[in-house]
């Protein structure tokens, strides 16, 4: 299925400026494949491979949960059912398919609705979701009609919940098993890059702000969400241990500082679209990911991370290359 995706990618960048770094991307990707080692992966591969062939009626991507139904008998939907439960933990939701409802820990949902009214003009431009997890904000993408709409993103569990989508959702949007340091620099190659909830996993925020920057093309977007803290232009929280139990969290800027950031880097019009709380409400465990998730991760009162700190606080930014 990787080199399927790949090979759809291929079709959609013929005539496009992308069509010139396909070969880089192709040889990435077929190395990466090649040196997979995750034990998990034929167990993940045969579930998706058990997924029913069904009848498709509904397809509505812009619905909060991604939702898909048609004809589904009771053998056909416990089949269903027990396949997707294979892919258990889903971090990023909702989906409905078939009326088998999977509550992701995340409600991916509340965030898109944020973006929304500054979402950039999508429509036959070339899309990178960078870290994308199981797809789920790339099926919102594709209602938009992007001409090419890659995502990139090394956990394998979450290719292959993408497949299990897309075997019924049936978008134009493609996965790749890449991390960002994977990408080549001065690839400047896509109208719109989103790099969302990443930032604050990389240990070089400032290396990561202008790789992104290679990857658009000339007055390109770039959607940037992470979290942020209260300061000012001089607060930046580097967490001596853990942030809400978060082992890989480097820098937390404030929203003035991150600001300086792209602008130093040299993004322009820097905009600041949303702040927003993130409430136990948006992240949560769920029969879908049974592990702790945030409400364990703060005070009982909800005002501070268990290890003290301000509770997680996300912000949007965009601008352009």
């Amino acid at each position: 299925m990787f080199k399927v995706q790949l090979n759809k990618l291929k079709e959609q960048v013929t005539n496009t400026e992308l069509s010139a770094g396909f070969n880089q991307l192709s040889t990435l990707t077929l190395d990466v494949i090649k040196n997979i080692n995750q034990g998990d992966l034929p167990r993940w591969q045969q579930a998706y491979e058990n997924l029913p062939n069904l009848t498709i009626e509904l397809i509505d991507l812009k619905a909060d949960a991604i939702t898909v139904s048609g004809s589904c008998n009771d053998n056909q939907k416990q089949q269903l059912l027990t396949s997707l439960e294979t892919l258990i933990p889903w971090r990023k939701g909702p989906f409905s398919l078939f009326d088998v409802e999977i509550d992701a820990e995340w409600r991916s949902d509340m965030k898109w609705q944020r973006l929304l009214d500054s979402l950039p003009d999508l429509t036959y431009k070339t899309v990178l979701d960078v870290g994308c997890g199981n797809g789920y904000y790339l099926l919102k993408m594709a209602a938009y009609q992007p001409q090419v709409l890659l995502g990139i993103e090394p956990g394998i569990l979450q290719h292959v919940q993408f497949w299990a989508v897309q075997k019924y959702a049936q978008t134009m949007a493609t996965m790749l098993p890449l991390k960002i340091q994977q990408m080549p620099k001065s690839f400047p190659y896509f109208d719109v890059v989103f790099s969302m909830g990443v930032l604050y996993h990389r240990k070089s925020p400032i290396e990561h702000l202008e790789h992104l920057k290679s990857l658009l093309s000339p007055q390109g977007t770039l959607v940037l969400e992470t979290l942020i803290v209260d300061g000012d232009e001089q607060t930046c929280l580097v967490p001596a241990g853990r942030y809400a139990q978060m082992r890989n969290v480097w820098f937390l800027p404030s929203v003035a500082m991150l600001s300086g950031w792209l602008e130093k880097v040299g993004f322009k019009n820097v905009e600041v679209t949303d702040v927003s709380i993130t409430t136990t409400e948006e992240q949560r465990s769920t029969e879908w990911m049974r592990f702790h998730s945030l409400p364990q991760f703060l005070t009982e009162d909800e005002n501070h991370t268990v290890e003290g700190h301000q509770p997680p606080k996300r912000a949007i930014f965009i601008c352009q290359e």
